[in-house]
């Protein structure tokens, strides 16, 4: 059965008089707003309302416009979106910052461009809440491995929404409050005839309103009654920005060493309960400990010292010219184990894409050194106890590393990360906001190692019961829930994601069809 479109719907709506308006400016000065107000969803404001709010106005902008003028519209609601929500980029370069925002907000422009084709067919909030999901589904494979940051998932760590992420995972998250949105423009543009009015306006206010309403009663897993004590290290850094590690080797080590000596002391003065296990950062060791007698003897004073397993965070040298970004579990007794290579590297953070290319155009990309390579295993590490899911850093915003993590074994699920260069910018809270949607997603408790913070602890249910603050060393001992039940989620995967990007795909097709018979 052929798709009817709105206009067929809305004969009264297309016959209706008004006064002419400068349209493109308007549409303009929307999508730039919703931009703005999207943004202030995100960390650190983390105003989750507005979500729903900006995505709405985007609706607005390209709603009943062409689908060339759309492109262009969206891109720039785009910009003011990626612009203040990727602002953490700027330690790195200022025309890094506007590199990254100009190619992610070519995504915004081909969604808005599709959108505009698909809001003239029935049920289009729908359709174009579909078509999200595959708009982020995309930035997070391309280009150069993608990058999956700022999805509307991700702006939803403690919210009436997050339920959603036990059911269909980040992408149900991001198509639930896109859905809301479009919603809600549908309330503003829909003008039904008059013995059809309160009815259409009413279904419409309640299934927004509903929508985030189901997300607080999602069933998830209870309490198993297990816990695990698990010791948080933060050791700070003597440097900033790019240059965190500053002029004398080995500064990183042992702050780290120290805050664990420290740790050990308060443990011994009653002070701190005793650890099972003790978690270091990501790069928390700037020597590899593996060839370097010293480094390896640092660690192991500290690893003695406190008693039980470390999970170390190393940059260690493969072959000649390579290296790994790893977590190593380090045991008083029997010294550094068994390991996780990092998978998702950092594009020209940790390698360097079209590297000659690259290198002719930047002398910054020199700072890359040594290329990273990735692990090919998930990161489920025996300690103590329990077998840790270990996820580096980057890692967090990539829905299928840590399901993988999970689904080997991993529980609670430790993210060691060195923020170091993004130090008071919004990428530490957003990056816990993605800590709090993973918890809740896979039922697992989330320990947060940070080299300057934030640290903290994620229960299962998205709330943190513990943080650091930045630039600063700190230690705690936690008691944290072992959760082993998995979520809908983590059984079915990127199912539900394939499923909306599919309907997306055929209203998209329904569109064309409709618009080239026209």
């Amino acid at each position: 059965m052929a798709l009817k479109t709105a206009q067929d719907a809305e004969p009264a709506a297309a016959a209706a008089p008004g006064p002419r308006v400068p349209g493109a400016l308007i549409r303009l000065a929307a999508s730039v707003a919703g931009g703005l107000v999207l943004y202030l969803a995100f960390p650190p404001l983390g105003w989750w309302f507005c979500a729903p709010l900006g995505m709405a106005l985007l609706a607005l902008a390209i709603r009943g416009t062409g689908p060339r003028r759309a492109a262009w519209i969206g891109y720039a609601g785009g910009l003011a979106f990626l612009l203040p929500t990727l602002a953490w980029v700027r330690p790195i370069g200022d025309d890094a910052w506007l590199a990254l925002t100009g190619i992610e907000s070519l995504f915004w422009a081909a969604l808005a461009c599709l959108a505009a084709l698909v809001m003239r067919l029935r049920l289009w909030p729908l359709w174009v809440a579909c078509l999200w999901v595959a708009q982020e589904w995309a930035r997070g494979l391309f280009p150069v491995g993608g990058f999956p940051w700022a999805r509307l998932a991700f702006s939803q760590g403690e919210s009436p929404y997050t339920g959603f992420a036990a059911l269909g995972g980040a992408p149900l998250v991001s198509f639930t409050v896109a859905l809301t949105g479009m919603l809600l423009a549908a309330l503003v543009t829909r003008r039904p005839p008059r013995w059809r009015a309160d009815r259409v306006v009413a279904g419409t206010l309640l299934a927004a309103i509903a929508v985030p309403v189901l997300g607080l009663v999602v069933p998830r897993p209870g309490d198993e009654g297990r816990t695990v004590r698990i010791g948080v290290i933060q050791g700070n850094v003597p440097g900033r920005g790019m240059y965190f590690l500053g002029d004398e080797p080995a500064v990183v080590l042992r702050n780290h060493a120290d805050e664990t000596h420290r740790m050990a002391e308060a443990v011994r003065a009653g002070k701190l309960p005793r650890p099972d296990i003790v978690v270091w950062p990501e790069n928390s060791t700037d020597i590899d400990p593996y060839s370097s007698a010293f480094a390896r003897q640092v660690i192991e004073s500290a690893v003695k010292d406190i008693g039980v397993p470390v999970l170390v965070g190393a940059v260690v040298k493969i072959g000649t010219d390579k290296r790994a970004t790893r977590g190593v579990v380090w045991d008083p007794v029997t010294g550094p184990g068994a390991y996780y290579d990092k998978r998702r590297l950092v594009p020209f953070g940790e390698y360097t894409p079209m590297k000659d290319l690259f290198l002719a155009l930047s002398s910054r990309a020199n700072l890359v050194g040594r290329q990273s390579v990735a692990g090919d295993r998930p990161g489920a590490l025996r300690m103590g106890p329990v077998t840790v899911g270990t996820v580096e850093c980057y890692e967090v915003a990539f829905d299928s590393t840590v399901r993988e993590t999970v689904l080997a074994g991993g529980t609670p699920l430790v993210v060691q990360t060195n923020n170091a260069s993004y130090a008071l910018t919004n990428l530490p809270p957003q990056q816990l906001a993605m800590s709090q949607l993973r918890a809740v997603e896979f039922n697992r408790a989330v320990v947060t190692a940070a080299t300057t913070g934030i640290s903290a602890y994620v229960a299962p249910d998205g709330r943190v019961g513990w943080r650091t603050g930045e630039l600063v060393a700190g230690m705690n001992v936690l008691d944290v829930p072992v959760r082993t039940k998995n979520t809908v989620a983590a059984e079915v995967g990127a199912l539900p994601e394939w499923i909306l990007i599919l309907m997306g795909a055929g209203a998209t097709v329904a569109a064309i069809s409709g618009r080239r018979k026209s």
